[in-house]
């Protein structure tokens, strides 16, 4: 039985090289956020970005909301792949670095799918409960500050239809959740995160190895 590979700069190398790719609007999103402070590591990879895109075009997503825009790399991969009757809800506690993203959006033509929401994230998805209703969205990202993943993923599961699904990424918290001698604030809400899902009766869901750990969750009929 085959165990999980080290992925090694070489072996980045190759899988990057097999893979799609970004196209120009991407490449120059990532090398302007990568240039902000903490920029390279809290933006997702190209790799993530081709993950979501393709998640979203499996589940032929109409709607999607996520919850953590950042520079607005995933929105932007979410407004390219959504039906084209389709937007993006995307929330953050700041207009300072979407505001970065927008003529990103708007070179790629799909500003006009993304909606922004700009407060507390776990008021905003309460607020999106009462907007659309439950069971009213078909995939939900959520990528935010770690101390609030528990809130988000119980809002974002009364928001997501019986097939819809929950996309939670950094659940792997830079391999820090595996270090017993690690015990950041960060890392111990993830490792709680993480325990309390595999306990969730209400879901299934898998934890997957790429990137810095996403954990893709399907709430149960």
């Amino acid at each position: 039985m085959a165990h999980q590979l080290t992925v090694t700069p070489a072996l980045a190398d190759y899988i990057s090289g097999n893979s799609a790719g970004e196209d120009e609007i991407l490449a120059r999103l990532r090398e302007m956020t990568a240039e902000l402070p903490a920029g390279a590591a809290m933006q997702i990879t190209a790799a993530e970005g081709q993950l979501l895109t393709l998640l979203a075009r499996l589940t032929r997503a109409r709607l999607i909301v996520e919850v953590g825009t950042y520079t607005g790399y995933s929105a932007l991969c979410f407004a390219r792949a959504v039906r084209p009757d389709g937007r993006v809800i995307t929330c953050d506690i700041t207009e300072r670095w979407v505001d970065l993203g927008r003529p990103y959006w708007q070179s790629a033509g799909v500003a006009d799918r993304i909606d922004v929401r700009i407060g507390n994230g776990a008021d905003t998805l309460a607020a999106l409960i009462d907007e659309l209703g439950p069971g009213s969205v078909d995939l939900v990202f959520i990528d935010a500050d770690k101390s609030g993943y528990s809130k988000y993923f119980e809002h974002a599961l009364t928001l997501v239809h019986d097939n819809g699904l929950i996309v939670v990424d950094n659940t792997l918290y830079f391999g820090q959740v595996a270090d017993p001698s690690t015990g950041d604030p960060d890392t111990l809400a993830i490792r709680e995160f993480n325990a309390a899902l595999r306990d969730d009766d209400r879901v299934e869901f898998c934890l997957l190895p790429v990137a810095d750990g996403i954990s893709l969750v399907r709430r149960r009929d």
